[in-house]
């Protein structure tokens, strides 16, 4: 797929849009980003699409599993009709490759500790995180601490990583710091509601090259998340990394 992104200044690499549980459908999200000033953006399923996050014992049935394939389709689905999106595949047990054969630009692969658990032992799982790999993909990864080194370490070492949130429900920013996550070469993360402190802290230490720019919406907004990045004092050849050449350098690579 050649893909032209001369046009795409800003992207927004981490926003939630859906239409099953919220109000968060495109028709909602687009003037949001028009507002900011955003040119396009990155999207996942909001979570409540995909599996039942308040219940620490849920198991799937096949009415999760339609739920899910219909969020997972309504922004690849945006995407075929021309919307200014990336839509990115969220995973969950059923780990099934046949999907990787779509246009998806990456994957969400999310879940908090108190909640239900990804099956990593299961042989689906190896065989979806090989595919992954085969394409390309990158991964945003929200997990527990434990399993976040877990994940960068024995799952999926060869693939690109973003770690959303500077790090802060993966364990910590300071905590993956200590464990020289934030060094390694296929590590990125984005500033989706992080505190300017922390993205500074992150840019002096570890350079611009591997930091995304993200809203987390409807958790954060794009113009006062974006405000956040325009105002910390970056020159312009740093807000371009962060504000889009870094995303669109991932996605060259991918693929289709």
């Amino acid at each position: 797929m050649d893909i032209n992104f001369s046009h795409f200044n800003i992207i927004d690499a981490h926003m939630h849009c859906g239409i099953q549980y919220a109000d968060l459908g495109f028709n909602r999200v687009m003037p949001l980003l028009k507002r900011a000033g955003i040119d396009a953006a990155a999207m996942f399923p909001p979570v409540e699409e995909i599996y039942d996050r308040y219940n620490p014992h849920f198991q799937d049935v096949p009415e999760w599993m339609q739920k899910r394939q219909k969020a997972n389709r309504y922004l690849l689905g945006l995407r075929k009709q021309g919307k200014p999106v990336f839509p990115y595949y969220f995973v969950w047990n059923d780990f099934l490759v046949s999907e990787l054969d779509e246009s998806y630009f990456g994957i969400k692969w999310h879940r908090h500790p108190d909640e239900p658990k990804y099956n990593y032992d299961d042989p689906a799982c190896k065989r979806f995180v090989d595919r992954i790999i085969e394409r390309k993909l990158p991964i945003v990864l929200e997990e527990s601490f434990e399993n976040t080194l877990f994940f960068v370490k024995e799952i999926a070492p060869e693939t690109t990583i973003i770690i959303p949130h500077l790090g802060a429900l993966n364990g910590s920013f300071e905590a993956l710091g200590k464990e020289g996550i934030w060094k390694l070469p296929n590590i990125y993360t984005d500033t989706a509601v992080a505190d300017r402190k922390t993205i500074m802290c992150y840019i002096e230490t570890y350079g611009i090259e591997r930091i995304l720019f993200g809203s987390d919406f409807p958790f954060g907004y794009p113009d006062s998340e974006l405000e956040k990045i325009l105002t910390i004092g970056l020159s312009e050849e740093e807000k371009a990394r962060i504000l889009g050449d870094n995303l669109k350098e991932i996605f060259t690579h991918i693929q289709f």
